[in-house]
């Protein structure tokens, strides 16, 4: 199951969510967002009924990307409730969003 796509509209709404949300903020032209893609894929598969797990094109929606201070890409945000509590910069390995991901079930 591919994350979803989150727009402008919908972004807010989604991050208000009492589970988790993994946010993957990515552009198409970037290299190591494009090699993140199939981790973030597994992610959603793997927490599909735990927490959303969703992607933000920043070619799309820049000014998502400039009020939650996203300056380089990839960047993973994870938020809970509204709140973010994570993030990271660059492209890492699956085991360590699982980690937060779960410590925050």
């Amino acid at each position: 199951m591919p994350a979803i796509h989150l727009t402008e509209d919908d972004f807010k709404k989604a991050i208000q969510s009492s589970q988790p949300v993994l946010v993957d903020f990515w552009a198409p032209w970037c290299g190591p967002c494009k090699a993140l893609g199939p981790t973030i894929d597994k992610l959603s598969e793997e927490f599909k009924d735990k927490a959303v797990v969703a992607k933000v094109n920043v070619d799309d929606v820049p000014g998502l990307a400039a009020e939650f201070e996203v300056s380089s890409i990839p960047t993973v945000k994870i938020f809970k409730s509204g709140k973010e509590i994570e993030s990271f910069t660059g492209a890492f390995p699956q085991s360590k969003y699982q980690k937060v991901l779960e410590a925050n079930l």
